[in-house]
């Protein structure tokens, strides 16, 4: 398979390039040349198979050119090690449980799945070292995903004071190869240190740099998965038609989304659903693109000013405002109305969310309410990206209920933190990261 940048002025690469590089020449996203069509035998089956033959099936049709059979079967088998169930919240309406991984976070998918791709296309004594910037859990799932990968160095960027502590507990206390670099600023300002560092050639070359953003095309095959096995447990149900409400900050969730849809998953609508930070639902009303500085709100792993593949949304649906807004519709919300969701819908029901959950749950309510209702079998579904424990400072005091630590958190509560503070200052950071080389 051949992949272009989003940009179209970088050489074409192969899968291991794009892998490896993360970022094309020219500052666009990798994309396949192809995106297949799964066979309609699939999806008359879908019902009885298992998540992991959901997922292999998926990652033979993208990626079967590339990667021999056995070994697909091998990387799925080790990366979806775990379920993702729906749970029914009210009628119609279901829970898409991201958060049954190491981290707790839907990130795990697409870090489990990477670490062990790249691991296959790693030649003896080759060496990489990943960057990656973080405004949570993509940091920790990294971490947890890599950690005591042979031949792979991670350093992680994340905005001080902008993450929650045990999502900083996630990504600083794991040693070994894996480093942590506090950024005196936001989610942003370490996006930008990470490009910059990308498309520096001196550190490229030094380093062997890759991503584990989202911006790496391996991340997205693995969270297109769920929303095929969300559809297999819809099936079971006796639903035949679904709406999806994806929680999205840098929306490489709803591409995983769109990738399904495009290999023959019949979705009737996407909801792109965020907090204040409202650039993509603004444009998907006005198609006004305008990047702005990140705004801090407590469902903080969306808190994205500049989403990075907002490049991937328009090519999925061909670089077409008219085709995009058919498919995909868009909902914001503030913090008192997140907090104000999680409220109601635990007094009424006992389901406990995080924030992040909640804003998808709403902005699923809002819909159906403005479409009249849903089809008789038609089931929303929202995703649940994270486990309401990783928010537990935010979560408790609003439905005034203590949530119990699972134990593989309460494990690395009390470990140290380690983490290197820096301002956002790439000279600085250059020079950080090419003593760590010399370190190494």
């Amino acid at each position: 398979m051949i992949y272009y940048s989003t940009k179209r002025q970088a050489e074409e690469a192969s899968l291991k390039k794009a892998l490896f590089k993360g970022l094309p020449e020219d500052n666009g996203l990798y994309m396949p040349e192809q995106i297949a069509k799964l066979p309609q035998s699939f999806f008359d089956n879908i019902g009885e198979m298992s998540f992991q033959d959901i997922a292999f099936e998926v990652t033979n049709a993208l990626l079967g050119e590339d990667v021999p059979t056995e070994e697909i079967r091998k990387i799925v088998d080790e990366a979806v090690n775990f379920d993702a169930p729906i749970v029914k919240v009210v009628d119609q309406i279901y829970s898409l449980e991201l958060f049954h991984g190491p981290t707790l976070a839907f990130k795990d998918f697409g870090a489990r799945f990477m670490s062990r791709l790249m691991a296959y296309f790693l030649e003896k004594g080759e060496k990489l070292h990943i960057l990656v910037a973080t405004s949570g859990d993509t940091g920790s799932a990294v971490a947890q995903g890599f950690f005591g990968v042979e031949g792979i160095q991670v350093t992680i960027l994340y905005p001080k004071g902008k993450v929650s502590p045990i999502q900083e507990q996630q990504l600083t206390t794991n040693g070994g190869n894996i480093k942590a670099v506090e950024i005196e600023g936001t989610f942003d300002d370490c996006q930008k240190l990470v490009k910059e560092a990308f498309l520096d050639r001196e550190l490229s070359e030094a380093l062997n740099l890759t991503s584990a953003n989202s911006i790496n095309i391996s991340r997205l095959i693995p969270q297109s998965f769920y929303y095929f096995n969300a559809f297999a447990q819809l099936k079971r149900e006796g639903f035949k038609k679904v709406v999806f409400c994806t929680p999205s900050g840098n929306f490489g969730n709803l591409c995983g989304g769109l990738i399904a849809n495009r290999m023959g998953l019949k979705v009737e609508n996407f909801i792109a659903a965020t907090n204040a930070n409202k650039v993509v639902p603004v444009y998907l009303k006005t198609e006004i693109f305008q990047p702005k500085p990140s705004t801090a709100t407590i469902s903080n792993a969306m808190d994205v000013g500049n989403p990075s593949n907002f490049p991937r949304l328009l090519e999925l649906n061909g670089n077409s405002f008219e085709k995009l807004t058919k498919k995909v519709s868009g909902a914001y919300f503030n913090d008192e109305e997140t907090k104000k969701t999680m409220k109601a819908v635990f007094d009424e029901t006992g389901y406990v969310m995080c924030p992040h959950s909640a804003i998808g749950y709403q902005a699923l309510q809002d819909y159906i309410k403005e479409q009249g209702g849903l089809g008789k079998k038609t089931a929303g579904v929202f995703l649940a990206t994270a486990h309401p424990v990783k928010f537990v400072e935010i979560v408790e005091p609003v439905i005034n209920q203590k949530i119990e630590i699972p134990q593989r958190l309460q494990d690395i509560i009390d470990r140290p933190k380690v983490a290197t503070l820096l301002p956002v200052d790439f000279k600085l950071f250059k020079e950080y990261l090419l003593s760590e080389v010399e370190a190494v």
